[in-house]
């Protein structure tokens, strides 16, 4: 058995580490570090069960865009179910309101959420063919969901090209495009071209030249290779499980022009993206492009598990009765969740706001390039989503030095106790930063200096994983 995380001065929080090692296996966790137990969450803050403040500077991989248990949000939800008001007096041990499982049946909340999500995905700029939503319950289910529309509407080209080292899932064609050729289990549909990665690994390069003219003859070797079998193009427009790398738009574009000159499917997976991330409402805007289908999950549902892919209805229309069935999907909690989620973006200027504090985070981690273990930070320019890439340095590797900062931003200022919740690195050394985006200025401000400060103090080394 794997032995436990511990912490010095996390008595209740150690305790329970050890039943999540003894009750649950490893497998279901990505490796951090920290293994952070959360007792209380409000805004952009966790609280441990020892009482410590933490500035949450992952949303929950992305998720919590909105921040932690919003108020008007919450309100949406609860109006849209139906609840009752938190104490209300009854005697009926049921109480009336919509159902939380509608399997194969249909509720007007539903047709309300994807009327709504369709209204706001076609009035930004590039939504223009996105035309039906398929509701799914998972970023993984929704992506595997958009692969076999795309493939049924010709079931003759069944060869998927893939952008090398995307993050699209776990499960299905879902993994089958994610990573690269030399992972496990391959699907033979799948093939990959490649991402910028060296063009885009560091703020510096934002406005550099592109040529996209290596990639575009990578597509063309393909489409030599295997012509009309050529199907479908899936990508997402910035890498992020492979380490935040945010691309060129000429790099996109090209994408893009390829697929309309040779009739493939283009599926734009905005799982981690929508709802703000790149400093407009959707990717599809920051890089102008208009994607035949856009995937949606994360923030969409700002902690409630919903995803769904959004595209055009001759290739939904591909797709048989029960073909994309599922157990969960658009079940009247997720529809709620979404539309509380539009309401609120509808009711406040979340972008203006998120705007004006990336400004101050990105300023603050470009700071620590001071130090001589950080070897670049990227980012989108207005967005709230960076990626600090670590170097080997002084004998200890860039995974060391990952992991080292991770660790030491999460114990943090003793004299405060407050520290920073950040997940394990991508790519073993690549740190993402992603706080919700409604974190105010003097919240970036002071997450920032705090941030500097760990690391400057020299916390951050091998000797803090004792």
């Amino acid at each position: 058995m794997t032995a436990p995380l511990q912490h010095p001065d996390e008595k209740a929080s150690n305790k329970i580490r050890e039943g999540v090692t003894r009750w649950e296996p490893r497998s279901s966790r990505t490796y951090t570090p920290t293994q952070a137990v959360l007792a209380r969450s409000s805004g952009v803050f966790h609280w441990t069960s020892e009482g410590r403040r933490l500035y949450d500077f992952t949303s929950g991989v992305l998720v919590s865009n909105l921040g932690h248990n919003p108020v008007r949000w919450m309100e949406w939800f609860v109006h849209h179910m139906g609840w009752p008001t938190p104490g209300a007096s009854t005697t009926n041990p049921f109480f009336s309101a919509l159902p939380m499982t509608t399997y194969n049946a249909v509720t007007p909340l539903e047709i309300e959420a994807s009327q709504r999500l369709l209204s706001v995905l076609q009035s930004r700029p590039g939504g223009s063919r996105l035309q039906q939503v398929m509701w799914a319950a998972s970023g993984s289910e929704a992506i595997q969901k958009a692969l076999w529309a795309a493939m049924a509407h010709d079931r003759n080209r069944d060869v998927i090209v893939a952008t090398r080292y995307g993050f699209h899932g776990k499960k299905g064609l879902a993994g089958a495009v994610t990573g690269c050729e030399t992972d496990r289990d391959r699907d033979p549909r799948v093939r990959f071209i490649s991402f910028p990665m060296a063009e885009c690994d560091d703020i510096s390069r934002r406005d550099a030249p592109f040529d996209p003219e290596p990639c575009r003859k990578e597509l063309h070797a393909l489409l030599h290779q295997f012509g009309r079998r050529m199907g479908v193009l899936i990508t997402e427009p910035y890498l992020g499980g492979g380490g935040s790398y945010h691309p060129p738009r000429a790099y996109l574009q090209m994408l893009q022009q390829f697929c309309r000159d040779n009739d493939l499917v283009l599926i734009l997976d905005e799982v981690q993206s929508n709802f703000g991330r790149t400093g407009e409402l959707f990717a599809y805007e920051t890089y102008g492009l208009e994607p035949d289908m856009v995937v949606l999950g994360k923030g969409l549902g700002n902690g409630v598990p919903v995803a769904a892919a959004v595209g055009r209805a001759d290739l939904f229309a591909s797709l048989e009765y029960g073909e994309a069935s599922d157990t969960w999907s658009a079940n009247p909690l997720c529809c709620a969740a979404v539309l509380a989620t539009l309401e609120e973006f509808a009711a406040t200027d979340v972008l203006a706001q998120s705007r004006r504090s990336s400004a101050i985070v990105e300023a603050g981690l470009l700071r620590l390039k001071k130090q001589p273990f950080i070897a670049n930070v990227r980012g989108e320019r207005g967005g709230m989503v960076w990626g600090v890439e670590t170097r080997d340095h002084g004998g200890r590797s860039a995974a060391d030095w990952a992991n080292a900062i991770v660790l030491a931003c999460y114990r943090g200022d003793p004299a405060t106790g407050d520290g920073i919740h950040l997940l394990g690195p991508l790519a073993k050394k690549v740190i993402r930063i992603a706080p919700p985006l409604v974190l105010t200025e003097a919240e970036a401000e002071s997450s920032l200096t705090l941030m500097n400060k760990v690391v400057h103090q020299g916390l951050l080394t091998l000797q803090t994983f004792a």
